[in-house]
């Protein structure tokens, strides 16, 4: 047991839409990601996932609205709802993620930016 610096471990990579994960709470992973622009329309089917806004502004689309996620507020999308992270302006945000251990990436649907293995860090 230690603890673990948020901002050092987000310093600690580059890359973008791949999550890294820096701890397991039972069965979930605790994430962090760095978004820019827009991922990819997805549901997961029988997992909820929630997002931290840690820096920047995050725009969680959905099929009838959007909603804004500030530094410090986060979002949790239900089970079985499309969605689709975004950010403005070229802007990149950082987040840091719940899911379960085996959800996948981009549920059911396979794109260019589906990540299969999320690296420790």
């Amino acid at each position: 047991m230690k603890s673990i610096n948020i901002q050092k471990k987000f310093a600690s990579f580059t890359a973008q839409w791949h999550p890294h994960q820096i701890a397991t709470v039972d069965d979930m992973h605790v994430l962090l990601a760095k978004l820019k622009d827009e991922f990819v329309w997805h549901a997961h089917e029988a997992e909820d996932e929630l997002f931290l806004v840690q820096k920047g502004v995050l725009e969680m689309h959905f099929e009838d609205r959007v909603e804004i996620v500030q530094p410090g507020e986060l979002i949790v999308v239900p089970k079985g709802v499309s969605h689709c992270p975004k950010t403005k302006n070229g802007e990149e945000v950082w987040v840091l993620l719940f899911e379960k251990q085996h959800t996948k990436h981009t549920g059911s649907v396979q794109h260019e930016k589906t990540q299969t293995e999320y690296p420790k860090i």
